[in-house]
This record gives C-alpha cells, sequence and structure tokens, in this order.
C-alpha cells in the first residue's frame, strides 16, 4: 500500500465531514482524513460490451406503473451485446465509468451537455439521482430524513421548472443507454444526522424515500401532461454512490437485501481490480497522481477544487486556466496508469456544476475525448461493467487483482494468464 497525502484526499461535493481510507484487492478501506462531498470501445468484441447492440423498439405503449411517473418500456435501448468471459491469454479491456452526482438540471445546461458528448462518442454514464430532485419544495414535508427535521436537506430543492427540465434529462439519458442510480436524498454530510451514523434500517427508509419521490412524482407534483419516465426504477436501480462518501458500511447490508450488484461509495481507492464487499460489488473512488505534487488525489472534481482554492468555488480566475490543466492531467494520469498497467477499472465522479468559472466541467470533457476511440478502451456504466465482471471466471478476476497499482504483467497477458 503506498503512503498517499492526506491533504490529497479531501472529497468531493457539497456536503461535511467524512472519512476516507485506502482499499485495493484483498483489503478493506481504513478511516483517516476528512472528506467533502456534494460505451462503445474499439476493438474485436472478444470479451463482451464493445459495441453497442441493435435495440429492439420500445413498446408502442409502454405499460405505466403506479401512479403513470414510470412505465415499463421494454429493453433498454443501445446497450452492448451479452458480455463473455475473457478468452485465455487475452488483454482486458479499458473500462472508464464517468458517473454524476445528484444528477439535476438547474439550468445552466450541463446535464444534457454531458449527454451530447457521450453520445457523439457512443459511451454510457450513470447518473447517480439524487430522489427529492423529483420532489417539489411545497411537498418537502413528505420527506423524513434519518435523525434529520422533516422535510430537511443540506442540499436545495429544485425549482419546478428545473424538476421539469431534470426529469426531461433523466427520460433522455435512459433512452439514450445510460444508467439511473442514487444518491439518496438530503445530502447529510455532519453533526447528529449525518448519514455516516444511519443504521442499515434507516438507509433502507432512505432508499424507499428516494425510490418512492421518482416514481410518484406525478403524484407529488400533480403534473399530469408529462410524460412517464420510460423504465421501472425498482429493477433499474442496483448501485449507488452516499453523501460523501459515507456511511457505506452500515449501507450493504441494506444494499445487499435490496439487491443491489454493486456500490460506489468508497473513497480513496487504489487503481486495483475491484472486489466484493458484504456481497456487493466494490467500485470505489480511486487516488490518481496530481500534477505537480507528491501526493494524489480522488479521482472527482471537487477533490480538485479543494486541492487548488482551498475548498472555495470561487477562487483567483487567473490560475483557472493552470487549474484546468491541472485536473484534466489528474484524470489522464490515472487513466494511462491503468491502461498501460494492470488495466483496473478506472472511476471517475463528478458534478453538474460551475465551480471556478466550470474549469472542471471543461477539464473532465477534455480528458474524456482524449480517452475515446483508445484501442480496448470501453466507455460504460457502472452496471454495464458489471455485467461484464459479473460473467468471469473467478480464477482470471483473481489473477487480475493480483496486480498491484501500476503493475503491468511480466511477458505480456498472455504469459501473465497462463503462469500459475
Amino acid at each position: 500500500m503506498r503512503d498517499i497525502s492526506r491533504r490529497g484526499l479531501l472529497g468531493a461535493g457539497v456536503g461535511a465531514a467524512a472519512a476516507i481510507g485506502i482499499a485495493g484487492c484483498g483489503s478493506s478501506p481504513d478511516r483517516r482524513a476528512p472528506h467533502r462531498a456534494g460505451g462503445t470501445a474499439k476493438g474485436d468484441g472478444k470479451g463482451g460490451g464493445t459495441g453497442k447492440a441493435s435495440a429492439k423498439p420500445l413498446s408502442e405503449e409502454p405499460r405505466l406503473i403506479g401512479d403513470g411517473s414510470t412505465s415499463d418500456a421494454g429493453k433498454q435501448p443501445h446497450q452492448p451485446p451479452a458480455p463473455v468471459p475473457l478468452e485465455p491469454g487475452q488483454t482486458p479491456p479499458q473500462f472508464v465509468v464517468f458517473s454524476w452526482d445528484g444528477a439535476g438540471e438547474v439550468g445552466n445546461g450541463l446535464f444534457p451537455r454531458f449527454l451530447d458528448l457521450a453520445r457523439d462518442h457512443g459511451a454510457a454514464m450513470t447518473f447517480f439521482l439524487s430522489g427529492i430532485y423529483l420532489l417539489p419544495e411545497s411537498k418537502k414535508s413528505l420527506y423524513r430524513p434519518p435523525n434529520n427535521a422533516v422535510g430537511a436537506s443540506d442540499i436545495g430543492y429544485l425549482t419546478d421548472d428545473h424538476i421539469k427540465e431534470t426529469l426531461k434529462n433523466v427520460r433522455r439519458a435512459w433512452l439514450e443507454g445510460h444508467e439511473i442510480g442514487t444518491h439518496f436524498n438530503g445530502h447529510f454530510c455532519s453533526g447528529h444526522g449525518t448519514v455516516d451514523h444511519w443504521t442499515p434500517a434507516q438507509w433502507h427508509s432512505e432508499v424507499e424515500q428516494a425510490v418512492s419521490f421518482v416514481t410518484e412524482w406525478r403524484t407529488n407534483s400533480g403534473w399530469t401532461d408529462l410524460d412517464p419516465l420510460p423504465f421501472d426504477y425498482r429493477k433499474e436501480l442496483i448501485g449507488g454512490r452516499t453523501p460523501c462518501l459515507l456511511g457505506q458500511e452500515r449501507l450493504l447490508p441494506t444494499a445487499r437485501k435490496l439487491g443491489w450488484r454493486y456500490d460506489a461509495s468508497s473513497p480513496g481507492g487504489t487503481q486495483r481490480w475491484p472486489e466484493k464487499k458484504g456481497g456487493v460489488w466494490d467500485f470505489p473512488l480511486q487516488a490518481v497522481p496530481f500534477p505537480g505534487h507528491s501526493f494524489e488525489v480522488l479521482s472527482m472534481d471537487y477533490n480538485m477544487l479543494a486541492n487548488q482554492s482551498v475548498n472555495s468555488t470561487k477562487g483567483m480566475p487567473e490560475k483557472y486556466p493552470r487549474w484546468r490543466e491541472q485536473a484534466k492531467g489528474a484524470y489522464l494520469n490515472g487513466f494511462k496508469r491503468a491502461y498501460k498497467t494492470n488495466r483496473a477499472p478506472f472511476f471517475i465522479g463528478n458534478h453538474f456544476e460551475q465551480w471556478n468559472g466550470g474549469i472542471y466541467m471543461d477539464a473532465v470533457e477534455e480528458a474524456f475525448k482524449e480517452m475515446a476511440g483508445k484501442k480496448d478502451v470501453r466507455l460504460v456504466s457502472f452496471r454495464q461493467f458489471t455485467d461484464w465482471i459479473d460473467v468471469q471466471d473467478p480464477a482470471v478476476l483473481a489473477k487480475l487483482c493480483s496486480l498491484d497499482v501500476g503493475q503491468a504483467p511480466e511477458g505480456g497477458w498472455n504469459a501473465f494468464f497462463k503462469a500459475a
């Protein structure tokens, strides 16, 4: 395990303190520093998941679910072919997952901007939707957060117009092949009500409320003239990311009970192949080399900001160009380290934000474009990556897990897999 500066492990988002740990294959994260949070591929198709398969047409008349907020529109379009196990000696694909916490459209055009980017490159992403982003503020008394006042939230409720825009973009995202996960609801990261203190039963309540806000938005808003979301959310929802990357330990029993297949809440993960924790795949944010520094930084926008403008979202404008290049460099450093060595999947998290003049949105878009189209690279959602890893031979995964951060297979991949 390599030493990583605590300063380099500041978190990502809009909350208060959390816990940071370093986790790799065969290890569990330990609690350390404070944290704040708020596709297609080129290749021959072996190993599954390469390219977008032709989608069957959606049902002409989707089956409405419940009050008609959601519906069963059939098989999700724009999904890759069914994955298959790696062949003996085959080079693993380089998976990259871009994910978004909150996933609300607040009039800045960032949600459609990145949908357009993904569409133009045949990529899929994961959008961790905050449930209260579909709940009108006038109905906030419906939210009963554990250990907090009724209707309380450490993130703001959206305006009615922004809820409608969020619905529009979530609908589009799913129809274009992206995954809709959850970022839960009120984003409590400090004090008595922090999610880090929640019990498994309280996490269950939080999840059920998040699901209800997505599946009952028509009832809660009275907007019967808008199209339903085209998916059954209880079937769609197979994973999430907790606020401030807190509380995973007590969430996991609930996640497993609900049939979730992964959780993306671990902070400070190393760039190694993932393993399961509590029966659920553990997909952490990862520490990556931070240009100009000896420490590493988590692969998320707020982590870049926290080390550049000391947690201020409005730093000195004259530094924006350098900070943008530094953030872009961090993403690309992490990508290249995995791509050229152990091919560990690379996980990136962001928010639809305009911190420091929007430089982090530019940085992640520029990094995305440099990764797209390279040989063996697959820009996928967490769901799609989970589908792939679930069909792999456990012995092959164990071999992949034996490679350390930045460690290339000795003698190449064919020799590596043949070695006892």
